[in-house]
């Protein structure tokens, strides 16, 4: 039983890990960028690198940050263990990616590492995410906007497709937290300050 729990425990934490490895600061580092945490919205994440750094920056850093949340979860589903704990992994990976041990707990909004981990949870529902997601976006041009919109619908979708309670309530925590970390988005959007999607800042490229 120690051993079991000694497992879990550790699949989690190096779920943890891998999510503070922060994308975005490592490509930007490779590809002579300023630093993200210091640029534009001054957030280590693909929209922010966007801006900064072009559309080859921001797909790296997409790619990182998805995989961040997919390959700790995949490698929990194929060890074989249990969904609670399949669960703890996913926002274990999440909380990584926010509050990365690696770069002083500065890290990103948890958009594209919430993409990964639904993506190994459940396709279905990843694929209605990113649908939501690409319809608020083209209509509004507030990528902030799309991504809370189509978080807030996630523990939704797990329910229609799924019905398990463990990932739902493991969604719903990651919701509520990317919530609290798009506040100042919010804020932004009430006083129409928000950035739209395709704007440069300080000469950067889309």
């Amino acid at each position: 039983m120690f051993f079991e729990y000694s497992t879990f425990l550790l699949v989690i934490f190096i779920a943890y890990l891998l999510g503070s490895i922060s994308s975005a600061i490592l490509v930007c580092k490779m590809m002579h960028l300023p630093d993200p945490r210091t640029q534009g919205s001054n957030n280590p994440g693909a929209t922010n690198v966007l801006r900064i750094g072009g559309k080859k920056a921001a797909a790296l850093t997409l790619l990182g940050d998805v995989l961040k949340g997919t390959i700790p979860v995949l490698l929990a589903k194929w060890i074989g263990l249990p969904q609670a704990v399949i669960a703890c992994v996913a926002f274990a990976a999440f909380m990584g990616h926010l509050y990365p041990v690696f770069f002083r707990f500065q890290g990103g909004k948890g958009v594209a590492t919430l993409l990964g981990c639904l993506i190994a949870l459940n396709m279905d529902v990843a694929l209605c995410w990113a649908a939501t997601w690409l319809i608020v976006a083209i209509i509004s041009r507030y990528s902030s906007l799309a991504s809370m919109l189509a978080s807030l619908l996630a523990p939704l979708y797990f329910w229609y497709f799924t019905g398990d309670v463990a990932y739902i309530v493991a969604t719903a925590g990651m919701v509520l937290v990317l919530i609290y970390r798009h506040q100042q988005n919010i804020v932004d959007l009430m006083a129409g300050r928000e950035r739209k999607l395709g704007r440069r800042v300080n000469g950067g490229s889309q």
